[in-house]
């Protein structure tokens, strides 16, 4: 049980991890699926 609780715990951080460090290197799914040329109506 402790070893699952550790592993969730785990999946946890690196996903938060992960965001973190993709938000400030620009690749936020906001940035790279809009720009200028994108014509929303």
């Amino acid at each position: 049980m402790k070893v699952m609780a550790f592993a969730f715990l785990t999946v946890i951080a690196i996903s938060v991890i992960a965001d973190l460090t993709l938000h400030r290197a620009g690749f936020s799914s906001r940035e790279v699926t809009s720009g200028p040329d994108v014509r929303l109506d």
